[in-house]
């Protein structure tokens, strides 16, 4: 079994959104969570299947999202580069890495074909050393990735060598378990987030696998801490917590709530419950285990 956890450019449009889960579905994956964010203009869907299902149903969601998102319209708190920004490929039970690979590979490759869409693939399945950071397929935008695009070094790995006037382009790979979490701060200081992003993210000296940016939450006029643990051997989710507790505290600010966005595996967790992390959501509705026993 695979899971994908794809990240589509569209958090407002709730039919839209559903019309993508359920061409997900219809190809034979299994949805497990969809996580929307109107703020960030965001919505992240988790399914799994065999590589079979899981190639069909990460197709089946572009297909849909290229008929009803144009990313020119898009404004939103989150970095991306596409309609469908990413689409990342997680071996679970019984599946490897290797697995990953081919289907990010099978996928990008149909998308550019199919659809007519530039494809980079990352992480795992990159194709040389220097594609394997999302961070840096999406620097500069959708300005950044057309100018690279146009240079020899910049081609994409399938699809044309210019972006889709609706969808843009797309980033497909295969990765570990990586946990997207995100700490509500009490007040809209987005200086205070910029800073305690600046001070919890690896980049900065700060915990390792961190990746953090600071956020505005303007529905709610709250700063926002948004992360990405990349590796929860090495920190865990209240770890990360707790270490935005502490830089917010030194910086007078309270922490309101926290979420996970998506499903996390058990063990990022360490134990603490929804109330210990201020969660937005119970455990028993975030831990991937738990929903994959429901199957």
């Amino acid at each position: 079994m695979i899971e994908s956890v794809p990240n589509l450019s569209e958090g407002r449009d709730l039919e839209a959104i559903g019309r993508v889960g359920h061409a997900i579905q219809s190809a034979g994956a299994r949805l497990l969570d969809v996580h929307v964010d109107g703020d960030h203009h965001r919505s992240v869907f988790t399914f799994v299947g065999g590589a079979e299902e899981i190639v069909a149903g990460a197709l089946a969601m572009v297909e849909k999202a290229v008929a009803r998102i144009d990313i020119r319209d898009h404004h939103g708190e989150h970095p991306r580069i596409g309609a469908v920004d990413v689409v990342p490929f997680v071996p679970l039970a019984g599946s490897s890495m290797a697995n990953c690979i081919s289907a990010a590979r099978e996928a990008g490759e149909a998308i550019g074909a199919r659809f007519g869409i530039p494809v980079y693939l990352y992480e795992a399945a990159a194709s040389r050393p220097d594609r394997r950071n999302l961070a840096d397929l999406r620097r500069g935008g959708l300005e950044g990735v057309a100018t690279r695009m146009e240079t020899e070094d910049g081609r994409p790995d399938y699809g044309p060598p210019h972006l889709h006037d609706r969808a843009g382009a797309i980033v497909v790979g295969a990765r570990p378990f990586l946990v997207a979490y995100n700490v509500n701060l009490t007040s809209g200081d987005l200086a205070a987030a910029r800073a305690i992003a600046s001070a919890i993210r690896a980049s900065g000296g700060g915990l390792p696998g961190v990746k953090a940016l600071g956020v505005m939450l303007h529905s709610r006029g709250l700063a926002q801490v948004t992360m990405n643990l990349t590796d929860v051997g090495a920190t865990t989710v209240p770890e990360a917590f707790e270490a935005v507790r502490v830089e917010a505290e030194r910086r007078g600010v309270g922490v309101l709530e926290s979420e996970i966005v998506g499903l996390a595996p058990r063990a990022a967790l360490a134990g603490a419950s929804a109330e210990d992390l201020l969660l937005t959501r119970p455990v028993e509705e975030i831990v991937l285990e738990e929903r994959l026993a429901d199957l």
